[in-house]
């Protein structure tokens, strides 16, 4: 069965294209590393919830849209080898260069975590 990361991100509306080209260069390395598959999903329908929701959660203002992204991997032994080499690549892959690939976003509110998934159809 696969494992799953997921993410949720607040990005500035008006850097929805820095996104986009960021996603490009730095999200090809989880395919080398063995991903099956990358989704980044621009906020469209994200509603305001009574006790919390998608924006809260990141902390959200009203100029930033929330990203909603994951990455299928085939196994957990795929993707802790791969965020593993991750780590070495953050260094000296320029697709992780803060001249070359900024962030268009505050990493600091990106929440994230690693799923098993129970059901699959």
């Amino acid at each position: 069965m696969s494992y799953i990361d997921g993410f949720v991100i607040a990005v500035p509306t008006a850097n929805k294209q820095a996104f986009i080209d960021h996603a490009n260069k730095a999200d090809s390395v989880f395919k080398e590393l063995g991903a099956t598959r990358v989704l980044e999903c621009w906020g469209d329908d994200v509603p305001n919830g009574k006790l919390t929701d998608f924006r809260r959660a990141v902390q959200a203002t009203e100029d930033e849209t929330v990203v909603f992204s994951w990455i299928e991997w085939p196994d957990k032994a795929t993707r802790d080898a791969a965020m593993k080499r991750m780590e070495e690549l953050m260094k000296t892959d320029e697709r992780f260069s803060a001249e070359k690939n900024p962030m268009p976003f505050d990493g600091k509110r990106l929440i994230f975590g690693g799923f098993a998934p129970v059901v699959e159809l």
